[in-house]
């Protein structure tokens, strides 16, 4: 079979090797004779498994011993109310970076048990830029932002570093780039953009906030409960976390965030440079906040969509349509993507410009 080129934005691309092992652990999970999703998840196997996963992720980020990670279940949508449960103080407030599509839905989620504070946002030019010129003020308990907007494009390159506790949605560039842990008090992020398959949910989060919300949380959404079990409250889903596992190993095994953060950016140099200096594709985001991870563009002339996405489908270009938000191209780069893939999908760019433009 031709190789595929999938620039689809999630769920994620894996390495191969990643792939090979995940399915060779369905049928005979270390040579047990027992498929991975058979076993027990309190088997010596499996504890194994969570125990290795969590190191890799203490080890590639650098998390301090006074964080707690976990892995457990239910996506960033889930985590949207997990962190305002979890983050909510005296002020019963939550102050929000509103972004993009799924920031917006985050802040939605901190008016079911408080308040919820818009500190900026970027709606107004459809969610092109980062928000940069604001202030907080001391009446918010946590300052809530997502790192990376898969559907517009935009990315987070500086951090907030002030008293207020911080919490991040990483979950489309998560592994991706070096961050100081230090500066945030809670990360949670979704497996399926760049770290696994979809169907479990990392929580990075400083111990000192287990069990100081201000508000009653339900069992199930209290860390502290997730904490106290080692992310085995409930049955934990394994071959999510087992495939994460595999993938956490690749990424030290090649060199960990130095090298891969060096490889995302020359990839996306590489496309946005192609865009820039086009007359016929033109960039959605403002230029100092592009994602490394998904970049978003159009054609200046519509009517060569078509040829386009034919020239696309010659190449075995899969997953490059644009979210309906924003229309025209989107094209995720996350950690597997090889670097060859991203080259034939300018050369096909280049082509349509030498032909047409």
């Amino acid at each position: 079979m031709s190789k595929v080129h999938n620039f689809s934005a999630g769920p994620c691309i894996l390495p191969n090797e990643v792939f090979e092992k995940s399915a060779e652990s369905i049928l005979n999970f270390n040579e047990s004779g027992l498929s991975l999703i058979e076993i027990s998840h309190r088997s010596a196997d499996f504890v194994a498994v969570m125990e290795e996963a969590i190191q890799l992720v203490r080890e590639v980020l650098n998390v301090p011993d006074s964080y707690e990670v976990l892995f457990l279940q239910g996506g960033a949508s889930l985590g949207f109310l997990t962190a305002a449960y979890n983050l909510m103080g005296a002020h019963k407030t939550g102050g929000y970076l509103v972004t993009g599509a799924w920031a917006k839905k985050a802040a939605k989620e901190a008016s079911f048990m408080g308040n919820s504070i818009t500190i900026a946002s970027s709606e107004d030019k459809n969610f092109n830029y980062i928000p940069k010129d604001y202030t907080l003020k001391n009446n918010i308990d946590y300052f809530h932002v997502t790192s990376n907007n898969t559907i517009f494009g935009t990315q987070i390159k500086n951090f907030y570093t002030g008293e207020i506790p911080l919490a991040c949605d990483m979950s489309s560039d998560i592994f991706s780039r070096k961050i100081n842990i230090e500066d945030f008090d809670l990360i949670y992020a979704g497996a399926q953009k760049n770290m696994g398959p979809a169907g479990t949910t990392l929580y990075i989060c400083k111990k000192e906030i287990l069990g100081k919300s201000s508000v009653p949380i339900p069992t199930m959404l209290d860390l502290k409960t997730h904490s106290d079990k080692d992310s085995m409250f409930n049955t934990p889903p394994v071959f999510p976390i087992y495939a994460s596992m595999l993938n956490l190993r690749w990424l030290k095994k090649i060199g960990g965030l130095s090298y891969i953060e060096e490889q995302n950016e020359k990839k996306s140099e590489l496309i946005y440079h192609q865009i820039d200096n086009s007359s016929l594709f033109l960039g959605t985001a403002n230029k100092e906040d592009r994602s490394s991870m998904n970049v978003t563009f159009t054609l200046t002339n519509e009517a060569l969509n078509e040829t386009f996405n034919k020239m696309l489908v010659e190449a075995n270009i899969n997953g490059l349509k644009g979210h309906r938000s924003v229309g025209g191209f989107r094209a995720s780069m996350y950690n597997a993507m090889p670097f060859e893939s991203v080259s034939i999908l300018v050369d096909i760019m280049k082509e349509l410009e030498n032909k047409k433009g």
